[in-house]
């Protein structure tokens, strides 16, 4: 496969894999809410693992396609549209913020345990499929046989899963990490975060301009790999 098509292909594989890990991120939010009493969500339909529900045009395709080219092929990022929630229909308010703030990252983290935990038996009873997939991820070669294609989703789903669960938990607006602060301390701490939210984004786009968020990240990517590929 030459340089060209093995990066089609592979952009293709990355973005399959993000449009599903943030529809299974926003549908948890979704469903979460409509357990406190809120049926917000559920009215617009966004309990659904259908990417075009939760698609916003910027974050689920162009940031996605940026992200890619800009970092020459080792990471994919993306968002989806924003779950609308109304705290007013649930029965308990503060616990539902909560719940409903944690259960996007906590499903993340669910799906990269998943495939952690297959990628680990695969390279216990096939570990040359792993050996392979290193090599893929230089951007060298897809290996041949059925087992590549899997190990290679198989990772990109781990990765991709562990970094938004990891990025959304930052307790910073509009992340959810913000909604689980505000729900555990309230008061002074909630006020002041709705003071900060204004200026959510601009401080997310410094602290990735400074390498806060690579520092952040970085080590939990790390641990992933090392899990992967260690003692090979």
């Amino acid at each position: 496969m030459d340089s060209i098509a093995f990066k089609v292909v592979d952009f293709g594989i990355q973005l399959a894999v993000i449009l599903f890990a943030i529809s299974f991120h926003e549908a948890a939010h979704a469903w979460s809410a409509l357990q406190f009493g809120d049926t917000t969500a559920r009215d617009a339909g966004r309990i659904s693992l259908n990417p075009i529900r939760h698609l916003d045009p910027f974050g689920s395709v162009l940031l996605p396609l940026f992200m890619y080219i800009v970092s020459a092929g080792r990471m994919i990022f993306g968002a989806a549209k924003p779950t609308p929630v109304d705290l007013r229909n649930t029965r308990n308010p503060r616990l539902a913020n909560l719940v409903v703030s944690a259960a996007g990252p906590l499903s993340n983290f669910i799906l990269a345990f998943l495939a952690i935990g297959a990628l680990l038996i695969i390279k216990r009873t096939a570990p040359s499929a792993i050996v392979d997939l290193a090599y893929a991820l230089q951007k060298i070669q897809f290996a041949k046989g059925a087992l590549a294609p899997i190990v290679y989703v198989l990772f990109h789903f781990a990765m991709v899963n562990v970094v938004l669960g990891v990025f959304n938990l930052i307790p910073i607006p509009p992340l959810d990490g913000s909604g689980v602060v505000i729900s555990l301390f309230g008061g002074s701490v909630a006020r002041a975060y709705v003071a900060l939210s204004r200026y959510g984004f601009l401080i997310l786009l410094g602290l990735l301009y400074l390498g806060v968020l690579g520092w952040i990240l970085r080590p939990i990517v790390g641990l992933v790999q090392a899990l992967i590929f260690g003692g090979l």
